[in-house]
Parts: C-alpha cells; sequence; structure tokens
C-alpha cells in the first residue's frame, strides 16, 4: 500500500479507503463472516482509513463497524459526518451534538479521527442543501464542528463539496475545514479542472481541487465508479446518482463507451477507475464502495498497477471534447 499525505493534518493515509456506503453496501447489507473477511483484507492490503456516516443503512453501517473494530487493535482511522435537518426546529448545534452522540455510541469510539458535514452545500436555501451562511456564519455548523474538534472528541472536520462549486469554493476557501469530500471519476473529472470543454455537460465541480490545494485541505475522492455505474454493465439497483445536470440513461450511455473503449486495455474497468482517480496527486485518496470481500483485494490490486499511461488520457480528452461521442 501507498501513503499520502491528508492535506494539512499530520496524517498519512492509504490511497484507498474503505467506504462503508449504500452504493456498494457490504457493510450494511453483507453477512457479519464477509464484514469481518473484507476488514481483515483491508487491513493486511494496508488500507488504515473508513469512512462512514449515520444515513448508511440508517446507522447499520456503524453498528457493524461497532461490532467488528475491537477485533483490528485500533489498525483503522474513522470518519464519520453529521446531517442538518434544516426543517427541524432543533438548533444546529444541538442536532451536531446529538448525531455526534449517536455515532460514538454506534461505533464504540469515544474519539473520531474525522467528523464531516455530509449536506449539500448550495447556492440556493432547499430543504437538503445548507447556504454558506448555514455553514459559515454565527452558530452555524463551522462553529459547532469546531467545538468539538477543540473538545479532542474528533481529531479533524470536514466537508462533502457535492452542492454548487461555487459556494462549496467560499466555504474551502474559509480555511476552517481540513478535509473535503469531492466528487471525482472518468464520467466526470470537472472537480480537478477550472473548465470543460464546451461540448461536455453535467454537474460542473471546476475548481474545487485548486481551491483545496490552495488551503492544504486533504482531498478524498467519492463516488470514483460514478454509482456504480463504472463498476459493472451489471446493474444492481444500488447505482444512485447524487449529482445534478445528468440522468440514469446519460450515466449508462457515457460508461458504456468507457466499458467499449478501455475494456481489457487496462485491465477491468473497475479497477481502472481506480487507477484514473489515484493518477492526480491532488487526491490524498480514494474512498471505494464494495459488494463483497473481494472488490476490496481487486481496489489493492488496481493500487499496485500504478498510473496509466499518456494515450489513456489523450483518448479519455478527446471523449470529454465530443461529450463522449454524442452527436450536435
Amino acid at each position: 500500500m501507498r501513503y499520502r499525505k491528508l492535506g494539512r493534518t499530520n496524517l498519512n493515509i492509504s490511497e484507498i479507503a474503505f467506504g462503508g456506503g449504500r452504493s456498494g453496501g457490504l457493510l450494511i447489507d453483507a453477512t457479519e463472516n464477509d464484514k469481518e473477511k473484507a476488514l481483515e483484507i483491508a487491513k493486511q492490503g494496508g488500507i488504515n482509513w473508513i469512512d462512514t456516516a449515520p444515513q448508511y443503512g440508517n446507522g447499520a453501517s456503524e453498528e457493524a463497524l461497532g461490532r467488528h473494530l475491537p477485533n483490528f487493535q485500533d489498525h483503522f482511522r474513522i470518519s464519520t459526518k453529521i446531517r442538518i435537518e434544516k426543517s427541524s426546529n432543533t438548533p444546529i448545534r444541538e442536532q451536531i451534538r446529538e448525531s455526534f452522540a449517536a455515532s460514538q455510541k454506534r461505533l464504540g469510539l469515544e474519539q473520531i479521527t474525522l467528523l464531516q458535514l455530509h449536506n449539500r452545500i448550495a447556492n440556493e436555501d432547499d430543504p437538503r442543501s445548507l447556504t454558506v451562511a448555514d455553514v459559515l456564519g454565527p452558530r452555524g455548523v463551522a462553529e459547532a464542528l469546531e467545538e468539538i474538534k477543540n473538545e479532542g472528541l474528533a481529531s479533524f472536520i470536514g466537508i462533502t463539496a457535492l452542492g454548487d462549486n461555487i459556494p462549496s469554493i467560499e466555504v474551502i476557501k474559509s480555511g476552517r475545514f481540513d478535509t473535503a469530500q469531492i466528487y471525482y471519476n472518468m464520467l466526470n473529472p470537472s472537480a480537478s479542472r477550472e473548465t470543460m470543454p464546451s461540448a461536455w455537460r453535467g454537474y460542473d465541480a471546476t475548481g474545487l481541487f485548486n481551491a483545496c490545494n490552495e488551503q492544504n485541505i486533504g482531498i478524498l475522492a467519492i463516488r470514483i465508479f460514478a454509482a456504480g455505474y463504472l463498476a459493472s454493465q451489471q446493474k444492481t439497483g444500488r447505482e444512485s446518482i447524487l449529482t445534478t445536470d445528468t440522468s440514469s440513461e446519460e450515466e449508462t450511455r457515457m460508461a458504456n463507451i468507457i466499458f467499449r473503449e478501455f475494456q481489457g486495455s487496462y485491465g477491468p474497468i473497475s479497477q481502472l477507475a481506480v487507477r484514473f482517480c489515484l493518477s492526480n496527486p491532488t487526491i490524498s485518496s480514494v474512498i471505494i464502495g464494495s459488494a463483497e470481500p473481494s472488490h476490496v483485494a481487486e481496489a489493492i490490486s488496481a493500487m499496485e498497477a500504478g498510473p496509466l499511461p499518456r494515450n489513456f488520457f489523450e483518448r479519455l480528452e478527446e471523449l470529454y471534447q465530443t461529450n463522449f461521442l454524442q452527436e450536435t
């Protein structure tokens, strides 16, 4: 396993992180034996980070970790999240405290390495998103998370930068957070760029990587399999699109072109998706969602295969320039 600095923290994080979410579903749906087996594969492969959240299986992911982590002698660092309910009459600080306390109980941990905001950050005030003022303003999210950090209950704090890029960049540039989880994959690399080709269509995350780099904020790449569309051409029912300006049909169309263009040339597309992300030195770690223990081993093998060649990126750029060969 190779390790990278997690931004301005003092941590070295494995290039592959174990994801506990719904897309893979292993910590939620698998048998207890398979959960233990997957975590053992991760440990033996050098993975030192697990990412989870209360929303993953309505607490099932955190509860599974609470049952199994004692068997691994503090090998793994844990990141979890809090989500604010805008419709609630409970103030933000109290919501965060209650959510964090419940996570501590499920995980069986008093101290968490990284506590992150799970909400989108958006321009418009809608029920599922937070505004910049909600995050950075008085009695806002940043203030509440900083309080938990100052008490030593969380070593670091972060955001999920999955909303609108401009307000997300504003929050990043505040310098109040240590990490950002950012949507990044072969179908949508916009976060790593300042602009995308004029023909390209999709969720716009341009400028996010640069903003993080300016603040030395650790970047954790999420949805690297594009919600499962790049993991396999066989649908599992767990595919869920979190981004705007796309659809299941469009994600399927673009993914099918990736399979047609690259399947067999550089190994399985699922491993190609991992290598694509790790070819970007800006990223600290890629969070892998797995459905079964063998998927963890496959991700580690992809990391070991190393960077992709220049001609791969040249062909991929041609696909971006034509919005994946879409006729105009």
